[in-house]
């Protein structure tokens, strides 16, 4: 246990925001089959990315991520108060194509950039976010609400700096971690979101980094923050631990068509790589709840109709 636990702490880091150059990065070629308990059809599931095509054996297992969140199964807690989002977009330091999704990192060496309230005890500090996304705008975000799929789903990674030194540590253990999550729905172009797409062919190919600085991750959050959902889950790619607290925002944002075009003509392969595939599908499926409560801080029977927002309906 606690070779394994060593080895995953390593690859933590690897997959959620190293700051260090990629050159030294470790390698790592996970695989774990996904549960077909999904809500994404079959067709959807044959064209998941490799990592998730054959079984990988993961410590746990009750408390994993994503889920399909039950609009009226949710419980309202009004403890639940408004979180508290501060970032300094002099932390954000580099764009980089990880051959699974893009990750823009940030210093996270000082509290500068913070996540606390809401169900959190503690302060966290914002490592980096990164998107899913599907080939197509009926589907394509990792969680759910009522069965509902949105074209893409944005994910803000942060660890608990006061009672973990290192990510490393935080990602192995209790309230180490907390995600917000973001659904995206194709509208009118996001202005917010440009800067970084246009950023983005710089990085087509796996391994690819480029420098992005000066920019402020608070203007992919939604107009409401207060509304949201919260549960015990992992992380979504390995090591898939079980030490995070997930905080899924009720409020989607929206972006444009083309704007989701450009995440699609990124690359899930190196250019020296004969074969080209197309970057799209980077989502795991669906887990099950295996008794779990979702909270929310708003009221579940006040509220407009979730599934009229998902995409294509």
């Amino acid at each position: 246990m606690v070779v394994l636990k060593a080895a995953a702490a390593s690859l933590g880091r690897c997959l959620f925001g190293a700051l260090a150059k990629p050159s030294q990065r470790r390698r790592w070629t996970p695989v774990r089959g996904c549960s077909l308990t999904a809500s994404s059809s079959k067709f959807v599931l044959s064209r998941v990315h490799p990592m998730w095509q054959e079984p990988l054996a993961i410590p746990g297992g009750d408390r994993q991520s994503p889920i399909n969140i039950t609009m009226r199964k949710s419980i309202y807690d009004p403890h639940l108060q408004p979180i508290s989002i501060r970032y300094d977009p002099r932390t954000c330091q580099q764009i980089w194509n990880n051959g699974y999704s893009f990750l823009v990192e940030f210093d996270d060496t000082t509290d500068k950039s913070t996540l606390r309230g809401g169900p959190l005890e503690d302060q966290y500090r914002l490592c980096q976010f990164h998107f899913h996304w599907g080939e197509s705008n009926a589907w394509g975000s990792e969680h759910t609400v009522d069965r509902c799929l949105y074209p893409a789903e944005l994910h803000l990674v942060h660890w608990n700096s006061e009672k973990y030194s290192l990510f490393e540590e935080a990602v192995m253990e209790e309230n180490g971690l907390a995600v917000i999550g973001i659904f995206l729905k194709v509208g009118k172009r996001h202005d917010g979101l440009q800067k970084l797409v246009d950023a983005l062919p710089a990085i087509r190919h796996k391994d690819s980094v480029v420098e992005f600085n000066r920019f402020d991750p608070s203007c992919l959050l939604p107009s409401n923050t207060d509304d949201y959902w919260t549960y015990a889950g992992s992380l979504t790619t390995p090591p898939l631990t079980e030490a995070v607290t997930w905080i899924i925002m009720k409020k989607h944002i929206e972006v444009s068509h083309d704007q989701l075009a450009v995440f699609r003509s990124l690359l899930f392969t190196s250019a020296e790589e004969e074969m080209q595939k197309s970057m799209v599908n980077n989502f795991r499926c669906q887990q099950p709840l295996r008794g779990r409560t979702v909270r929310s801080s708003f009221s579940p029977f006040l509220h407009e109709d979730v599934s009229s927002e998902a995409a294509g309906r």
